[in-house]
């Protein structure tokens, strides 16, 4: 087994960022960064209401039904360097596979945050984190021209792989690999 990977979810430090295991009591600050429509133009859906906010949450900490699974997920909050320390920006979220044989991740930044290099920022560490754990492949799907998520996955690490699922494009990060 990964040392780390499938143990509860710990608290994480970047430079600019504090990413704190997801909390039901995080529903409104969750809700009210993801409440711009324009964030769920490419991914699908539509901004999720503190109630709808506060039951992924809760389905979140209670875990893949897989033995061997484990869901992480951080909300993304700006550290005392920040101007508004301790506001919550974000989501990030690591699915461990297998005992950490495939990981994938995901990102989001509220609107009024995005530009500010805080989505590569955390997901850099988030790949350092798993590296750091042994995490096989780390893989991020990622919708086809989206150049912003495009140019987080690039800065964490991973290319494409011109494999597509669902409509989007796999970036892979092997264990193999070189660290860059």
């Amino acid at each position: 087994m990964k040392t780390g990977l499938t143990d509860p979810t710990q608290s994480l430090r970047t430079a600019r960022m504090r990413l704190d295991p997801l909390e039901v009591e995080d529903a409104g600050a969750l809700a009210a960064a993801m409440a711009d429509p324009s964030l769920f133009v490419v991914i699908g859906g539509e901004p999720p209401s503190v109630g709808e906010a506060a039951a992924r949450i809760e389905r979140y900490r209670a875990g893949p039904p897989r033995t061997g699974d484990a869901w992480h997920n951080w909300a993304i909050r700006l550290a005392a360097t920040e101007p508004d320390p301790d506001r919550l920006i974000g989501h990030l979220q690591a699915t461990v596979r297998e005992h950490g044989e495939s990981v994938e991740i995901a990102w989001l930044i509220g609107t009024p945050w995005q530009g500010r290099g805080y989505a590569s920022e955390v997901a850099a560490g988030l790949v350092e984190w798993l590296r750091a754990n042994a995490a096989g492949a780390v893989i991020a799907h990622i919708a086809p021209g989206h150049v912003a998520s495009e140019r987080v996955a690039d800065r964490a690490g991973l290319a494409p792989t011109g494999v597509v699922e669902d409509s989007e494009v796999v970036w892979r990060l092997s264990a193999t690999e070189p660290e860059a």
